[in-house]
């Protein structure tokens, strides 16, 4: 069982060759709020229903405080994703829901900013996400979720080595709606055997 603590200074950036991820921090508000406010069309039928208040300031408090709380529980931790030639920010990856005893399992969600989207950087941000996952926080099991009609996104998880494994029935209230997702999941096992 992992059972170290997760405050933000324990929580390590990871890094790749094209993209690097880190936990958010107040600093990076004005960059968030610009990406999402740019790419609300592309996002929201993918999201939950965005609040009034969703890109203010206040809310983007709220944000990481909810972010730190789960840190600090061991239930999830939340990384932006940066293109690493330009240092910008192109999306979000969030590991939430960690289960330990005999579980030892996540759901994994993600987003990207339209601009980066269709350029690989969340297969590579994945591509870090997953062996964090497996070898750090040792958990067996990695789930993750989408509606059907979500092209990108089921492309995305089988190029990671994701199996469908079933439809969730009114699974999530996305954009106002409850719909339908297919559940996706990766065994740690499966992942190793796989690797080079």
């Amino acid at each position: 069982m992992f059972a170290l603590p997760f405050f933000r200074r324990d929580i390590p950036a990871l890094r790749g060759e094209r993209v690097f991820l880190r936990p958010p921090a107040l600093e990076d508000y004005r960059e968030w709020a610009a990406l999402r406010r740019e790419s609300r069309s592309f996002l929201e039928p993918w999201e939950p229903q965005w609040a009034p208040d969703e890109l203010e300031r206040h809310a983007w408090r709220q944000r990481l405080k909810r972010y730190r709380e789960e840190a600090d529980q061991g239930t999830g931790i939340a990384f932006l994703v940066f293109e690493n030639s330009s240092r910008n920010l192109a999306g979000g990856i969030s590991i939430g829901n960690i289960r330990h005893g005999v579980a030892q399992s996540a759901q994994i969600g993600y987003w990207m900013g339209e601009r980066f989207a269709g350029r690989g950087f969340m297969q590579d941000a994945l591509g870090l996400v997953v062996p964090f996952c497996f070898d750090t926080l040792r958990l067996h099991r990695i789930e993750a979720a989408c509606i059907p009609k979500n092209n990108r996104s089921s492309r995305l998880l089988e190029k990671a080595g994701f199996r469908r494994e079933g439809l969730l029935r009114s699974y999530l209230r996305i954009n106002g709606t409850w719909q339908d997702h297919y559940l996706y999941a990766l065994i740690a096992d499966e992942h190793r055997a796989k690797e080079p």
